[in-house]
């Protein structure tokens, strides 16, 4: 059905109305969309994965080694979309829609020119890289593989910023749909183009890169052609300026880098669980950790929905509703969070049995249950952190939240699992209940860091305007105003 032009002003309205209103409300409504969004991805990785398996242990290989560079370039990708969406967002509570409009363009131009130096840089270097992780009889493979997928790396990138944007005006859903129809699409050209076009691996890598083009253009599409987004992209409302550029940056960069920490993280615990386990403690834990992540998606989230949210009322200067934004989101991660923590508890046994179901590993089952109950205590204070790193970036600090992913995962969980490892020798345990107390440790610091912060912002402010010169980018556009309810 056509929307005409007043029911499109209408419909942005609501949405801008929403971000900019009751915080509870505004999280908890764009929180949802952005679950299943990762869950959706979640799925769109597993379909790789298991349809590549049918192909043989080096094909599954070749995915293998691909998936770092690839996690490094999804970092990228996120990065850049958090940016993008925390100074939109801004704009946004600083009701001025030019510099909203100037971030956008800033965002998707510095996409074109990042993708096209990491493709370039990529591709020279890949068969280089893929030896020196140890590629070995699967590197041909690898290679095939990462040619292709890394030669669309554009769309990949692309998908991420523009969800960003769309995430920045409240549009959630939209940004979900575009997930859904990548990870469907995948799933259904998977199949058809590994095994009926007989492509083999790289029907895989093909499969991807159309289901992630597709997204893009989708979202393209709403952007630039149906323009029933708050966000318009012309290039007459596009005004050079490198502080707009520093500005994204200054969320994205440390974003990234924070997906760096935290694959430097996992191969310290890597390290000290072959020195105390043998590769048995290892497979325990990555297959615990699988169950983890999911656990986690609640936390991330929320977290997300809280950039736009925080972000609008930091830029429109309500500290208040920051507060409530970084306080609501902590309650609800975790009261979530405590329901799949007995849930795990309690039908631990019954999913370790999920990768133990063979005769070969059947016996790492009981390993893999206890691991998952002592991560359940993870799962409470995971909220904490992910939340408190979230209103930094919100606020433009991201240089914050990237010291605070230091702090916790680098200064607290790998000195704790090398405490409880060697110097109290309690083993690979060790390391479990290290990843907690330092978990807990750097949560903590980091909410009670972000809750410093902003009661700070709050006694400090007295009404004069805004410092940031990006908020200064052309005169403010205002929507016709909604009225708001608590």
């Amino acid at each position: 059905m056509k929307l005409d032009k007043s029911q499109k002003e209408d419909n942005i309205a609501k949405r801008i109305s929403l971000i900019t209103g009751n915080p509870k409300k505004a999280i908890r409504s764009l929180a949802l969309p952005m679950i299943i969004s990762m869950l959706l991805m979640m799925a769109y990785n597993l379909a790789d994965s298991i349809w590549v398996a049918g192909l043989g242990s080096n094909a599954l290989a070749a995915l293998g080694f691909i998936t770092p560079v690839f996690m490094i370039i999804v970092g990228i990708g996120n990065g850049l979309g958090a940016g993008a969406t925390s100074l939109i967002a801004r704009c946004i509570g600083a009701e001025n829609k030019k510099g909203a409009d100037n971030a956008a363009i800033h965002s998707l131009i510095m996409t074109i020119i990042v993708a096209a130096a990491l493709t370039v840089a990529i591709l020279i270097s890949l068969p280089s890289i893929l030896t020196v992780m140890g590629a070995g009889e699967s590197l041909n493979l690898a290679v095939q593989y990462g040619q292709i997928v890394f030669g669309g790396l554009i769309f990949l990138i692309l998908s991420s910023v523009a969800s960003g944007i769309l995430r920045a005006e409240g549009d959630v859903k939209r940004a979900m749909y575009a997930m859904a129809a990548t990870a469907i699409l995948n799933t259904v050209l998977d199949p058809i183009f590994i095994y009926s076009f007989g492509m083999g691996v790289a029907g895989a890598a093909w499969a991807t890169v159309i289901s992630s083009g597709v997204s893009s253009a989708l979202i393209l599409y709403w952007l630039l052609l149906k323009r029933d987004t708050y966000i318009s992209l012309s290039l007459d409302d596009f005004k050079a300026n490198f502080k707009v550029i520093k500005d994204i940056l200054g969320v994205g960069m440390p974003a990234s880098a924070e997906f760096l920490i935290m694959s430097i993280l996992g191969i310290i615990l890597n390290i000290i669980l072959v020195i105390t386990g043998g590769t048995d403690a290892v497979a325990v834990y990555t297959a615990g950790w699988r169950v983890v992540s999911i656990a986690m998606i609640p936390a991330i989230g929320i977290g997300t929905a809280a950039i736009t949210v925080a972000g609008a009322a930091y830029g429109a200067k309500k500290y208040e509703n920051v507060s409530t934004a970084l306080n609501y989101s902590v309650k609800l991660g975790v009261s979530i969070a405590v329901v799949t923590s007995i849930f795990t508890y309690v039908f631990a046994p019954n999913i370790s049995g999920i990768f133990a179901y063979s005769s070969q590993s059947a016996f790492l089952a009981p390993s893999i249950a206890s691991f998952l109950q002592v991560m359940c205590l993870f799962y409470v204070i995971v909220p904490l952190g992910i939340t408190a790193s979230s209103i930094f970036q919100a606020m433009g600090k991201g240089t914050t939240s990237l010291v605070l992913t230091i702090i916790r995962e680098v200064a607290f969980i790998s000195v704790f699992a090398y405490l409880f490892a060697f110097v109290l020798g309690i083993g690979e345990h060790g390391v479990w209940w290290g990843i907690v107390a330092g978990g807990a440790c750097g949560c903590i610091l980091a909410y009670i860091w972000a809750r410093t912060y902003i009661d700070r912002l709050k006694k400090n402010y007295s009404g004069e305007k805004s410092s940031d010169t990006v908020f200064k980018l052309g005169s403010s556009t205002k929507l016709p105003s909604i009225p708001q309810k608590d």
